[in-house]
C-alpha cells in the first residue's frame, strides 16, 4: 500500500479566546489582528489626527509637502489614506504613499485614488527592503507593542535614517497604554503658541511639559489594570508607557536628526472636573456638565471654546465630551483585547475575574469614576541632516 505525504502549510492566523492573532509566537505584539482590533486603530488614529490637527505634525510639512511616504506597522492602511485626503486638499495629489507591516491586512488603497504600494515585511527582518534615501517622510504610529525595548529599537532607528533623505522628516505618535492621574498645575507655565493654546482650549485637552512627573490614576479599577497592563508587557519587553521613553531615543540620533520638536496631550476620560481646569471650580468639587441648546442663559462662553456655568465650572460642549468619550472608549476596547493576557497577569480565577471585570466595565462606562484620569498621546519628529 502506497503512502501519502501531507504537506502542511503553516496557517497565517491563529483563533485563540475567540480573537483572530498572528500565528507567531515569537511575536511580541500581545494584539489580535482582526476587524473589532482594526477598528479601534482607526478610532484612534482619527482621534490623534484630531488633537493634533492633521495627520502629522512636523511643522515641516505644513511648509512643504512629501513626495514619498513610508508607512511603517501600517495595519489596515488608514492613516495613509487619511494623510492622502488631507494632502489632496491642499493641491498634493501626486505622492506616493508605501505601507509595511508583517500581516497583509491593508486593502488596495489605489481604489480610492491613492498611490500606493503595501510590502509585506517583519521588522525583526534587517535591513529594511528599501534603497538608501526613498523617503520624504517616515511615520511611526503605535509601534511600542510592536518592537521591543531591546537593541531592535536603535537598529532600527538607523534604517529608518538610512532609507530617509536627506531633509526628510522622521514622525513618531505614540499613545500610553497605562493612565495617569493629571496635574494641571504642570502646564500653568508651559509655554505654547497662542495657536496651540486656542486649539486645546477649544478641544478641552492639555498640553504636556516634554517631561511631567507621574501620579496613580484616582480610579481603583485602572490602578489594577495599570499593574497588570505593565507585567504583561514587561514579558514580551515592550513599553507600557512609550510617551516618555521616545524622546530619549530621538535625542541619541541628534547628529544626525536636526529640527526636532515634540507635542505632549493629556485627554482627560470624562468630564470630571480637575483643580484649575477651566474658568473656575464649583464649591463641591466642580464637576463639568455637558452643554445643550437648553442651556441656562445665565451661562457665559469661557476662554476654553465651552461654557461656564452659574457655579464657575466649565461646561463641556457636545463635541469636546465626544472626543473625552471617544478616548475612554479606545482605551477600554484595548483592554477588551488584552483581556485575556490581563487575566493571566492578575491571578484571578475565572469567576473572580467576571466579577471583577463587571465591576470595572459598570464603574468606567455607566458610573465614570474617572475624576481626573487621562489618556497621554503625543508626537515627536525631526529632520535629517
Amino acid at each position: 500500500m502506497a503512502s501519502t505525504w501531507i504537506h502542511r502549510v503553516p496557517q497565517p492566523y491563529v483563533l485563540r479566546h475567540g480573537r483572530c492573532y498572528i500565528n507567531d509566537p515569537t511575536l511580541p505584539y500581545p494584539l489580535p489582528c482582526d476587524v473589532p482590533e482594526l477598528h479601534r486603530q482607526t478610532l484612534q488614529t482619527r482621534l490623534l489626527s484630531h488633537v493634533f490637527g492633521a495627520p502629522f505634525c512636523a511643522p515641516q510639512l505644513h511648509k512643504k509637502a512629501p513626495r514619498r511616504v513610508l508607512d511603517v506597522a501600517c495595519g489596515s492602511g488608514f492613516w495613509s489614506s487619511l494623510c492622502a485626503a488631507h494632502l489632496a486638499e491642499r493641491g498634493f495629489r501626486d505622492v506616493e504613499f508605501t505601507g509595511l507591516d508583517i500581516a497583509a491586512l491593508p486593502p488596495n488603497l489605489c481604489d480610492q485614488g491613492v498611490n500606493w504600494t503595501f510590502v509585506q515585511h517583519d521588522l525583526r527582518r534587517l535591513p529594511l527592503p528599501f534603497d538608501n534615501a526613498s523617503f520624504d517622510l517616515v511615520m511611526l504610529k503605535d509601534l511600542s507593542l510592536v518592537v521591543p525595548s531591546t537593541g531592535l529599537q536603535n537598529r532600527l532607528m538607523e534604517e529608518y535614517l538610512r532609507i530617509l533623505s536627506p531633509g526628510g522628516i522622521l514622525e513618531v505618535w505614540e499613545s500610553d497604554h497605562t493612565l495617569r492621574s493629571f496635574l494641571p498645575q504642570a502646564t500653568s507655565t508651559l509655554r505654547i503658541s497662542d495657536a496651540e493654546r486656542r486649539h486645546a482650549d477649544d478641544m478641552a485637552i492639555f498640553p504636556l511639559p516634554p517631561s511631567m512627573p507621574g501620579s496613580l490614576p484616582q480610579n481603583t479599577y485602572l490602578q489594577d489594570l495599570n499593574l497588570w497592563i505593565r507585567k504583561t508587557l514587561e514579558l514580551r519587553q515592550l513599553t507600557a508607557a512609550p510617551c516618555t521613553a521616545i524622546a530619549p531615543l530621538m535625542l541619541q540620533e541628534v547628529d544626525k536628526l536636526g529640527e526636532q520638536g515634540s507635542r505632549r496631550l493629556a485627554i482627560l476620560l470624562n468630564g470630571a472636573m480637575r483643580e484649575g481646569e477651566g474658568a473656575g471650580d464649583d464649591k463641591d468639587g466642580a464637576t463639568e456638565r455637558h452643554s445643550d441648546s437648553s442651556s441656562s442663559p445665565s451661562s457665559s462662553r469661557d476662554s476654553g471654546g465651552g461654557r461656564q456655568g452659574n457655579g464657575g465650572g466649565r461646561i463641556l460642549t457636545p463635541d469636546q465630551a465626544a472626543l473625552r468619550s471617544t478616548a475612554l472608549l479606545i482605551y477600554v476596547q484595548m483592554i477588551e483585547s488584552l483581556e485575556p493576557a490581563l487575566q493571566r497577569a492578575s491571578g484571578k480565577s475565572h469567576d473572580e475575574w467576571d466579577r471583577w471585570w463587571a465591576g470595572m466595565m459598570e464603574d468606567l462606562l455607566v458610573k465614570g469614576e474617572l475624576n481626573g484620569d487621562c489618556l497621554e498621546v503625543g508626537a515627536w519628529w525631526g529632520r535629517k541632516l
